[in-house]
């Protein structure tokens, strides 16, 4: 069975747009078998002569598992930002954390010139707890400079034990000298989705609330459960749905097509196109899963810089299908996918990239993003000005163009602790008392612009 995950890299786990198969897919014999290409034995020969002159001549004699692991790594890193090696550890903490619980201080994060950036921290974590933001550098982990370091190997660095502590060393834009954090690690459990009822000031709270913070194996019962529990505690006076996925990376595919089918009851949600018949697939809503609550009432989703691949994928097929109005800015950008392949005897993985995705109406968000049907920019206090804002896939080092299309990159990712500040949820609650709750797939036009 494969399991497919969505995201961009990250500390607390490392993940990306990802199908997971259950068993080698191909080995070094059968690939070179296949080729007739003499050229190829030719370079493989020169990698073998380099090997061997660095084992024999180095003036340390190295280790043979770490040429090799670095062999590999280096082969992946360049050929695009998403494409890894994970050592067997990495791989297992990989598996559990799209289960959702997972050891660390709970921070996605991805490289940018050699240095550790964060992307976002995830909700009720050391780092959100912190308060490490979006857009801060780390450039030292306890005693060790990050500049040189590979991204898995910062993440090993900020992993370890349930309450030990970490020291990292922040740069943030606007601040003049560097902030020093000791974070106390945890065994971070996701809680991905919550709920509230909302509503406008001094009216009926009669708007159903929910946040999906990640695409774990739970995003869709989670979702399920909280559109049940709200719609019945609303009841009579249910207006519509708001669907926060800001800040949010991603995670399993299957769960970004099942949140998306709790709104569709037909037509297609995404589709992925690669070189094989393998990676190109279609997937499509089955009526059975739509949520029957949800049947004839305005649905709002909330993106930002931080909502990446999984996020894109469920914002996407609800805006080409017309069901749900998207407010907030642009969205990460990240529309590659990758597939996880583990090696045999127990030697890790590799996450290779495979495939792109695709919208329902056929187009690409790789390197622009999901542009939101009404743009929203938040109030940002004067201490976290021009560090809020995610740079997008498009500023990620060797990351895959798109012929005839404009890359697109920048965007606010800064989301109001306090709700009463938060300007983009209360233009969803505006827009959803100014729907009309017959429409079941209100067309975007009548979203005030």
């Amino acid at each position: 069975m494969r399991k497919i995950v969505l995201s961009i890299l990250a500390a607390a786990a490392t993940v990306a747009l990802v199908n997971i198969t259950t068993g080698p897919r191909f080995g070094f014999p059968q690939a070179f078998a296949r080729s007739d290409n003499t050229e190829v034995y030719r370079q493989l020969n020169l990698l073998g002569e380099v090997f061997e002159r660095i084992r024999s001549d180095y003036v340390v004699k190295p280790s043979d598992e770490k040429l090799v692991e670095d062999a590999i790594t280096g082969m992946l890193e360049k050929l695009d930002p998403h494409s890894s090696y994970m050592n067997p550890k990495a791989f297992i903490e990989m598996q559990q954390q799209t289960h959702g619980e997972f050891g660390g201080l709970g921070i996605e994060i991805t490289m940018e010139d050699g240095l550790v950036k964060v992307v976002s921290p995830i909700d009720d974590t050391p780092a959100a707890k912190a308060g490490i933001l979006a857009g801060d550098l780390i450039t030292q982990i306890d005693d060790d400079q990050v500049q040189g370091l590979t991204l898995q190997q910062a993440v090993d660095k900020m992993r370890g034990a349930a309450d030990s502590v970490v020291r990292l060393k922040i740069v943030r834009k606007g601040k003049d000298a560097p902030l020093n954090m000791s974070l106390i690690r945890a065994v971070v459990k996701v809680r991905s989705v919550q709920g509230r009822i909302e509503g406008e000031t001094g009216q009926v709270a009669d708007v159903a609330y929910v946040r999906i913070a990640s695409f774990s194996e739970q995003a869709t019962i989670g979702l399920k459960k909280e559109i049940v529990r709200l719609s019945k505690k609303i009841g009579r006076d249910l207006k519509g749905y708001i669907i926060d996925l800001r800040n949010n990376p991603g995670g399993l595919l299957s769960e970004a097509v099942t949140v998306s089918n709790a709104f569709l009851e037909r037509g297609e949600i995404v589709s992925t196109r690669g070189r094989t018949t393998e990676e190109t697939t279609r997937r499509s809503a089955n009526p059975h899963d739509f949520v029957k609550e949800a049947k004839g009432k305005p649905v709002i989703v909330l993106i930002n810089g931080g909502s990446a691949s999984a996020s894109e994928i469920v914002a996407g097929a609800l805006q080409d299908h017309k069901r749900a109005t998207i407010v907030g800015t642009r969205s990460f950008g990240k529309g590659s996918v990758q597939t996880i392949i583990p090696l045999g005897n127990g030697n890790g993985a590799l996450r290779l990239t495979t495939a792109r995705y695709y919208t329902p109406s056929g187009s690409t968000i790789q390197a622009k993003g999901i542009t939101p049907d009404i743009e929203v920019l938040q109030d940002v206090p004067d201490d976290v000005k021009g560090t809020t804002d995610s740079k997008g896939e498009a500023s990620l080092k060797g990351h895959l163009t798109v012929e005839n299309s404009k890359e697109e990159s920048g965007s606010q990712s800064y989301v109001p602790p306090n709700p009463a500040d938060d300007k983009a949820l209360h233009m969803a609650i505006s827009l959803i008392h100014g729907s009309s709750v017959n429409a079941a797939f209100p067309p975007k036009s009548n979203a005030p612009k």
